[in-house]
């Protein structure tokens, strides 16, 4: 082949490159801005940075850093529908209208929620110009926005800032608090009741989305087990996944809410830790259930293990949660598939993420 021939080669290489349609530009890429997740609103914890995110993930998020420095937190497309439900159903109970703005004041709550949730019910998110006591107040008083989401102890110290200044009559009628993210502050029950306002605690992380408003479980798959030291502490579970928060038995119930089991404002970290251990899973393979295990390790946190003899292309699924050290206490049994729905999306998840994988041609790896 000549030279000349060659370049004719190469030349007509090049078009036929920019013409294919299976190998993206960085501007054919597809994008998921902030505002696409509907939390496209400031913050002083934060710096935006554009990831290349798979596509197996419906979106990623973070923890809030509570307990622990902020990690990374993977959400997929098989568990979506449990969450986009519960974040539906949170905001309904709370009296939330038909197309009214919301004021939310940390903007990441909204990944809790889902976008979803709120196009369903066509809330729309509103938030603060800055982030700021000052800006929160001035968006209140000005747009009278009825809805309010934000952390308790940011919502009690603004109101009082409110009755301090003497502006407690240009605060909107009859307001919703929504207050999450945090454990309630004590001090803001009686200053709602004293404004008139409705007051709500709303319980969830950004692992499992929302999961109990004023005590009373958002979905079918939460479950509350004994402590194994201490009966009179439950830990809330979630389709077979811990989420490591306890909270004491009261027969008196949530404070805003006599029916409400789960005492969401004096919750702790379970004591001690739970593991999840597979003895029986609706995989086919334990491949299978032992790559589920490392994906939610990965974007959940949460530490599963596989049994030796687990049983593979089983009914239901079996799980064990059991203490991190032995000596602990015993382990509890959850089966079937309202207690392990989620671990059961999880499974899905991973099933076709092997079966569908979304991989690039310049990028292949060998196990």
């Amino acid at each position: 082949m000549t030279r000349e021939e060659m370049l004719a080669l190469l030349a007509d290489m090049a078009a036929l490159t920019a013409l294919a349609a299976d190998a993206p530009t960085l501007a054919d890429m597809p994008r998921r801005t902030l505002a696409d997740k509907r939390i496209d609103g400031p913050t002083s914890a934060h710096v935006i940075e554009e990831v290349h995110t798979p596509l197996n993930l419906a979106y990623l998020t973070f923890t809030t850093g509570s307990s622990s420095f902020q990690n990374i937190v993977g959400i997929t497309h098989a568990e979506l529908p449990e969450r986009v439900a519960a974040g539906e159903l949170a905001l309904s109970a709370a009296g939330a209208r038909q197309g009214e703005e919301m004021l939310v004041c940390y903007p990441p709550l909204i990944n809790v929620f889902t976008p979803q949730a709120l196009a369903k019910l066509g809330v729309q998110p509103r938030f603060l110009p800055r982030s700021s006591r000052d800006a929160f107040l001035v968006e209140l008083c000005q747009r009278q926005l009825r809805l309010v989401v934000g952390e308790s102890s940011f919502l009690r110290a603004a109101l009082q800032e409110a009755l301090r200044l003497g502006i407690r009559s240009l605060l909107p009628r009859e307001m919703v608090l929504v207050a999450c993210g945090t454990p309630l502050d004590p001090a803001l029950p009686e200053l709602a009741q004293s404004l008139g306002a409705t007051l709500h605690d709303l319980y969830g992380c950004q692992e499992f989305g929302w999961l109990t408003l004023d005590g009373v479980p958002l979905r079918e798959d939460i479950c509350l087990l004994p402590e194994a030291q201490q009966q009179d502490w439950q830990q809330l579970v979630v389709g077979g996944l811990p989420t490591g928060d306890s909270f004491p038995r009261l027969a008196s119930g949530h404070m805003l809410n006599p029916a409400g089991p789960v005492i969401t404002y004096a919750r702790r970290r379970s004591q001690p830790e739970y593991e999840l251990i597979i003895h029986a899973c609706t995989a086919h393979s334990a491949v299978t259930a032992a790559r589920t295990a490392r994906s939610i390790l990965r974007i959940k946190g949460r530490v599963v293990r596989v049994a030796p003899n687990v049983q593979t292309a089983a009914l239901e699924n079996v799980l064990e949660l059991r203490p991190a050290w032995p000596d602990e206490g015993v382990g509890l049994i959850l089966r079937g598939e309202r207690q392990t729905r989620l671990f059961q999306r999880m499974l899905e998840a991973q099933q076709q993420y092997q079966s569908q994988a979304k991989n690039d041609p310049l990028w292949l790896k060998q196990e």
